[in-house]
């Protein structure tokens, strides 16, 4: 487990230094250790070494992980791009879905929620680059889209995500990263809106993420090593 368990710590000191840097508590920033294509076993090791969240991309692979891994307590957060489709496969097992980027979406999650009982914590995703391979509502539409959303009733809108543009250097992706925080604040204020979570931030560029306000960093890399 040594590689691993030294992998995770080197993640939590650059998390609680890039926190501290910024005037944070860095237990307002949690982590979320990516898990796409790592096998079960694996997971497993890290949660053993201490991951509590675990981020999935693809619903029958998370599925499989998640009966794999059972045994074991940690929350799992689905952060890929949701087919509308498949909205009913991500309402159990997960405690938040990061990647909710239109309103077809956020209706059918709505309905699903409300079949099951339940109220279901979602992030608004925002694709401030403009991006086609990427997913996320166009700024000029977020706050119509947060607004909307807000208003359902089995559903609770708790922030906002975004994956800036691959950069070698993470302070070209600080941009990205603080305009998010800006149109979180302008939904707070316009909308009466609490969105306490800010999504954004991975491997390369996390620590720039948390200077500029993510509450919720998503690390595969640093954390797994390299997928193939």
């Amino acid at each position: 487990m040594g590689d691993l368990s030294d992998r995770l710590e080197a993640v939590r000191e650059r998390l609680a230094t890039a926190a501290e840097r910024a005037g944070r508590d860095p237990a307002s920033v949690r982590l979320i250790a990516v898990s796409k294509t790592v096998p079960a076993d694996r997971v497993r090791e890290a949660i053993r070494a201490g991951v509590d969240t675990l981020g999935e991309n693809y619903v029958q692979e998370a599925r499989a992980k998640m009966a794999d891994l059972a045994d074991l307590t940690v929350a799992w957060h689905f952060i890929g791009r949701l087919q509308t489709n498949k909205a009913k496969d991500v309402i159990e097992g997960f405690s938040l879905i990061h990647s909710v980027d239109r309103l077809k979406l956020a209706r059918e999650l709505d309905r699903r929620a409300g079949l099951h009982g339940r109220t279901l914590p979602i992030l608004i995703q925002v694709n401030l680059s403009g991006e086609e391979t990427k997913g996320g509502a166009a700024e000029s539409e977020a706050l119509d889209l947060i607004r909307t959303a807000a208003g359902l009733e089995h559903i609770e809108v708790r922030g906002l995500m975004t994956m800036p543009p691959f950069f070698d250097d993470p302070d070209r992706a600080r941009p990205f990263f603080r305009s998010l925080a800006r149109l979180a604040e302008a939904a707070r204020q316009r909308l009466g809106l609490a969105l306490p979570e800010l999504s954004m931030g991975m491997s390369g560029d996390f620590e720039a993420a948390i200077e500029e306000g993510a509450t919720l960093v998503r690390v595969g890399t640093a954390i797994f090593g390299r997928r193939s």
